[in-house]
């Protein structure tokens, strides 16, 4: 009798585990609320970016916006009033997203997330930016503001939040995402961008991201056929001409067309103690890093630099090679500037003809009998750029900008723009390119000098 009773009450037991299982799965991510909680029983995929909507009356600080610059996916710098911002621009840090990184240091699907964020603001019709509370709060830089972004591509439609858009594309992890006012939402997003296995959850090779060694190459074959290294690792020698603002320039000599090539190479904070020391102007250097647009210069960029302290001699770190090197500042007319061509080879091997100014982009010239005829200064208060100033000059009736950066005499005073108004002066820089049109940029008061 014992027996019987044993065995039914294990039969019992069990019955009731097996429906406890049947009831949930404990590795499904956990989902709350009705909106789409559903999704996972039903495999219905949920557009969670159109389920939230924009409250205009909400009491957080809000604001429409025009795209200034874009820097990655969850990083975007927009036009606003000066009223809302000093100096006209906010650097809006998106809430709850953490892209993959696609500037100083580049990571597998950090370009996909950057394209996806500039292709939905570029069709907007319509951007308002929305703080969490009823002011811009500023993240852990003090130089970001942090932002819900919402668009639409027509006035009909209603606004779509891209942060959440991004993660339901898998195209961000989370940051902080469930501590704010749509935290339920952004959960599920991310939930069901890990069910899909999209992008950052797919644990599939990203297609846009190299893979491979660095292509050993000279900096005349890098800028004369740059496009088709863009994405890729290149490495290459060349010496250090300027350090300013997380970036250096590096020139090299080519016999063969009697002219220095360079290229602005961004080491951002990737690099600290041996690895800056690499990067002292006046070294030479070997260069590893990968290729990518600068959307905010209009140019091209090296990037993505790294140094292996414990191992020295790994082939992916950037070496010193000498020191004691000076730059080329290399004797330069305005016609040669404006109108000179060089013969290069493209890709398919053909020999064509280049803008000379384009093929000496980041090189150090120098130009003489300048005549200043006009100048602005950067006057933007919240701008690291605050006391920089462009020179408009003539060579006959030829025009060339100077732009410098912020400078100072041998006393540390700020030196202004207007002790070369109306003078003629001879300058040394580097190639640079802004705003649609070639340039000389200055970075020492020194390399300005009043005849």
């Amino acid at each position: 009798m014992l027996k019987r009773f044993l065995s039914i009450l294990l039969a019992i037991c069990l019955a009731v585990g097996c429906l406890a299982g049947c009831g949930g799965n404990s590795d499904q991510p956990e989902t709350t609320g009705s909106a789409s909680g559903n999704q996972q029983a039903s495999g219905e995929v949920v557009d969670y970016a159109a389920q939230v909507q924009l409250k205009e009356n909400s009491g957080t600080a809000q604001q429409k916006v025009t795209v200034k610059m874009y820097v990655d996916g969850d990083t975007t710098h927009f036009y606003v009033p000066s009223s809302v911002m000093p100096g006209g621009v906010l650097k809006g840090r998106y809430l709850a997203v953490n892209t993959p990184e696609s500037t100083g240091k580049i990571e597998e699907y950090g370009k996909k997330a950057s394209k996806f964020t500039q292709e939905k603001l570029s069709a907007a019709t319509s951007i308002i930016i929305e703080s969490e509370t009823a002011q811009w709060e500023a993240d852990s830089t003090g130089d970001r503001y942090l932002v819900w972004v919402w668009y639409k591509t027509a006035e009909s439609e209603p606004y779509r939040n891209l942060n959440i858009e991004l993660l339901q594309n898998g195209l961000a992890i989370a940051s902080s995402s469930a501590n704010n006012q749509y935290g339920d939402v952004c959960m599920k997003a991310i939930n069901q961008a890990k069910q899909q296995k999209l992008n950052v959850h797919s644990g599939q090779k990203d297609p846009d991201f190299y893979y491979g060694e660095a292509v050993e190459l000279t900096l005349k074959e890098l800028r004369s056929n740059i496009e088709k290294y863009d994405g890729m690792k290149v490495a290459f020698n060349g010496v250090v001409t300027v350090n300013d603002n997380n970036s250096v320039y590096v020139e090299d000599y080519d016999a063969e067309t009697d002219m220095y090539y360079g290229m602005s190479v961004y080491y951002g904070y990737n690099l600290n103690g041996k690895g800056l020391e690499i990067l002292n102007v006046g070294n030479e250097v070997r260069i590893v890093g990968s290729v990518q647009y600068y959307q905010a210069g209009g140019t091209y960029q090296v990037s993505d630099l790294n140094y292996r302290l414990m191992k020295p001699n790994d082939p992916g770190n950037i070496q010193k090679i000498s020191e004691g090197n000076k730059p080329a500042f290399v004797k330069t007319s305005a016609d040669k500037f404006l109108d000179g061509k060089v013969k290069i080879v493209n890709d398919e091997g053909e020999s064509i003809s280049a803008d000379y100014a384009a093929m000496a982009m980041s090189t150090s010239i120098q130009m003489k009998g300048l005549k200043v005829v006009d100048s602005y200064t950067t006057t933007n208060e919240e701008s690291s750029s605050k006391g920089a100033f462009t020179l408009t000059c003539k060579v006959g009736d030829r025009t060339i900008d100077v732009r410098t950066t912020v400078l100072v005499d041998d006393n540390g005073k700020l030196v202004k723009a207007d002790v070369y108004e109306g003078r003629i002066i001879d300058v040394k820089g580097i190639v640079d390119y802004f705003n649609g049109t070639y340039q000389i940029k200055v970075f020492s008061a020194d390399n300005i000098q009043i005849q």
